[in-house]
């Protein structure tokens, strides 16, 4: 459904560019921005877990992203009571350079089309053992969040990741929420042709909450196969 594309990547760096956030060079600069609070946590939990073999010295990223990422594992977990996986998030450009040399389907470390892992903003959740409606259900997740304009997601085959750039203005449009949807698994699938049928609404119990569409089944979108988002 989110074709890996040129177009892509020059859209996830006009945001790191209209946020006016730095490739991160370094370890040093890393460092400097978990202090300052520029970078925070990825917090795992119940919801939501690492990679082992992620750094923990890179299971950082930019707060809205932060909160982007409990938000969709606290969805998914009430749906499916299962955790996501975080398999990346922030980066340096020395361990980009060095991930490019030995996959050259890796973004470049600089230029228009530089991974959006330098500045902070994406994370890759792991795509591989979900089933076929796990991820029918991510892929309609992120298609609402596309059209607000508050992620750029990629599906990367050769990785079997969702590659998701979070924009800065998710924390914004989070404030303005109040509610997210909890499907109930004995609750019968509305008709995508029925409108007039209510969405099933549930308030969880968080201090922020988001109002969220039903996530429809529908019939299994084209698969991409191309991948040049890492």
């Amino acid at each position: 459904m989110f074709r890996p594309s040129h177009e892509s990547l020059l859209l996830q760096n006009a945001e790191v560019n209209r946020l006016e956030l730095p490739r991160i060079q370094d370890d040093n600069e890393l460092e400097a921005l978990k202090l300052s609070g520029a970078l925070l946590p990825i917090r795992a939990g119940e919801t939501l877990r690492f990679d082992p073999r992620l750094d923990p010295s890179r299971r950082y990223c930019r707060p809205w992203t932060r909160d982007f990422v409990e938000d969709v594992s606290l969805a998914y977990y009430n749906r499916f009571h299962e955790q996501i996986q975080v398999n990346s998030a922030v980066r340096t450009v020395k361990i980009q350079k060095k991930l490019r040399r030995h996959n050259r389907n890796t973004a470049p470390a600089d230029g228009d089309t530089a991974s959006s892992h330098l500045a902070g903003v994406t994370v890759d959740l792991q795509r591989r053992g979900m089933t076929q409606q796990q991820m029918h259900w991510m892929e309609h997740y992120l298609f609402y969040m596309k059209a607000l304009g508050l992620v750029e997601p990629e599906e990367e085959r050769h990785q079997w990741v969702f590659h998701i750039m979070v924009s800065g203005h998710y924390s914004e449009w989070r404030e303005t929420q109040d509610i997210v949807p909890v499907e109930r698994p004995e609750a019968a699938q509305p008709n995508l042709a029925d409108r007039t049928m209510p969405m099933q609404l549930e308030a969880v119990p968080q201090p922020v909450m988001l109002q969220l569409p039903e996530l429809l089944q529908e019939s299994e979108p084209t698969r991409i196969v191309a991948s040049r988002a890492e």
